[in-house]
């Protein structure tokens, strides 16, 4: 019957339909019935080309779960890639909206008001998550120190390009300074000390003869250099994690470092001054600081360490108590005692005769992040996540008395006495405050910065507070506020990456101004203070 016929033909053109899904495999242009088709053929294991995938599949040798788990995180991270990246492009087509805006007026987008928009709430957000991570995995390192060619590892990062959008395309390439730099005059670039294999956390400089400088790496190894020179006098290997601070004792060739091992080591040293050598004027270095091209990577580039550099691999007294990585350490006056500050929570201070624990100090609710002893008095104070710091009275033996203060709405990054009667605390919600020791109620001053504030340092004769930023900015202020000036940095010359610490060495003719930063290099700087009073 037709109708019969009719059914017939339909069954074997949907016959011939399915039998088109299975060899649709291999096409490019297939339809989407055809695709759907081939979900079909692929489910039912229909396919020949799943049967070979499948046995390609058994034939790895890793088991099911771990592969399983590798697709996820691997599908995780693309993910965090393509928020970045969609980020991006969000804050490339708002800074276009507002030159477009500013053009007619014959502005430009740098050092214009971002606080009415969302750009500078979204980059802040972003930029300072990235930059916690990066210090919060480093700090906490106690893998072995990388090779020279391995460009990423477990604890930290080279080359990553999320690190070096945060540290390169952060808040300096949104918000530039609103002063010019001051002139190299004033502010002059003396000498670079290279050598480290990662970046460095901290430096110091010895209180006594012979004056050297200090740096503590991540790489796992503090060295002593030359100040003059800019030579490796000695390096100490005895950590197996990060070295996160430095501290030189008051009157005897002794050092004090802390470690993400979770100890402190008391450590003695000797070295040997070389012949100075004639100090480079780079003082003719185009200004092109707004200019940079800093990430053509000429700090990644493979840096030698030194191999003539003497070496110290064991502590005289080593200080274990904590239980989590020790971020900080410090001598109190007289140098008879040391206190530690660590992720625990805790400070601790200990005896350095019997290396025996005489106080631990609590109360801070998140891991701390410095401690700092005042150079006359036997006072503390230590600085947290939390938000707060907190001052330690050690005056009478029978009493000790502890202050909190909070004043500010992020991580304290570092809190600092002066030789008189005041405190300077940094933090990463980008501000600078200046507290009166007899009345710690409110600031006496408030220095507002675009970028997050790492260990600051302030000078003992003029008082001047130099500020180390995220943004690799090294800022100059007066302890009323006042912006004094901002060390020269170009495509030659200063930090490439996120600056760490800042020392002042006002007795050194050379050199009187250090700072250290995560692109493995310490610099000394020359700061006229006369002039840059003057200037003020």
């Amino acid at each position: 019957m037709p109708v019969e016929s009719g059914n017939s033909a339909a069954a074997r053109q949907a016959k011939q339909k399915r039998k088109s899904h299975s060899l649709s495999i291999r096409r490019t242009n297939s339809t989407e019935q055809e695709r759907s088709g081939l979900q079909r053929d692929m489910l039912e294991g229909q396919s020949s080309d799943n049967l070979e995938s499948f046995m390609r599949m058994e034939d790895s040798k890793l088991p099911l779960s771990l592969r399983s788990n590798l697709l996820d995180l691997f599908s995780q991270i693309e993910r965090e890639f393509e928020n970045l990246y969609i980020e991006n492009l969000e804050l490339r087509r708002e800074i276009e909206t507002l030159n477009d805006r500013l053009a007619p007026d014959g502005q430009t987008f740098e050092g214009a008001d971002l606080a009415k928009g969302g750009l500078k709430t979204k980059a802040s957000h972003s930029t300072s998550q990235l930059s916690q991570k990066l210090k919060t995995t480093y700090k906490a390192s106690t893998s072995k120190p990388r090779s020279n060619s391995c460009h990423a590892r477990v604890g930290g990062t080279r080359n990553f390009s999320v690190t070096g959008w945060e540290l390169w395309g952060g808040d300096s390439w949104i918000v530039s300074s609103f002063k010019a730099t001051t002139s190299r005059a004033v502010c002059q670039l003396v000498r670079e000390y290279v050598g480290h294999r990662d970046g460095i956390w901290d430096l110091s400089v010895t209180r006594t003869q012979p004056v050297v400088l200090g740096t503590a790496s991540a790489d796992h190894s503090a060295m002593l250099w030359s100040i003059e020179t800019g030579k490796c006098l000695l390096k100490y290997m005895g950590h197996q994690g990060s070295v996160n601070s430095i501290k030189f004792h008051p009157t005897e060739q002794m050092a004090l470092t802390a470690s993400g091992d979770q100890t402190a080591h008391i450590w003695r040293y000797m070295v040997q001054l070389p012949t100075p050598q004639p100090v480079a004027d780079m003082s003719q270095t185009p200004c092109e600081d707004d200019v940079d091209f800093s990430d053509k990577d000429e700090a990644d580039g493979e840096v030698e360490g030194p191999n003539d550099c003497p070496s110290v691999r064991v502590a005289t007294t080593t200080l274990r108590s904590h239980q989590g990585v020790v971020i900080a350490a410090d001598w109190l006056v007289g140098g008879k005692q040391v206190v530690t500050a660590s992720w625990d929570r805790a400070a601790n201070l200990y005896d350095v005769e019997t290396s025996e624990l005489v106080h631990s100090l609590t109360g801070h609710d998140q891991e701390l992040t410095h401690c700092c002893t005042h150079p006359t008095q036997r006072l503390v104070v230590t600085s947290s996540r939390d938000t707060t710091f907190r001052l330690w009275d050690f005056r009478d033996p029978s009493i000790h008395s502890v202050n909190v203060f909070q004043g500010h709405t992020d991580t304290v990054t570092s809190a600092v006495f002066t030789v008189g009667d005041n405190v300077v605390s940094g933090s990463d919600d980008r501000t600078v405050k200046v507290w009166d020791l007899k009345n710690m109620r409110s600031p006496i001053a408030t220095i507002r910065t675009d970028s997050a504030v790492n260990r600051i340092s302030v000078s003992v004769n003029q008082k001047i507070i130099a500020l180390p930023h995220d943004n690799r900015q090294v800022r100059l202020f007066d302890m009323s506020g006042v912006r004094l000036a901002r060390l020269p940095r170009t495509n030659r010359q200063g930090h490439r990456r996120m600056v760490c610490c800042s020392a002042w060495c006002e007795d050194n003719a050379s050199c009187n101004l250090f700072s250290c930063g995560f692109d493995r290099q310490a610099i000394g700087w020359n700061i006229n203070i006369p002039a840059l009073l003057q200037e003020k």
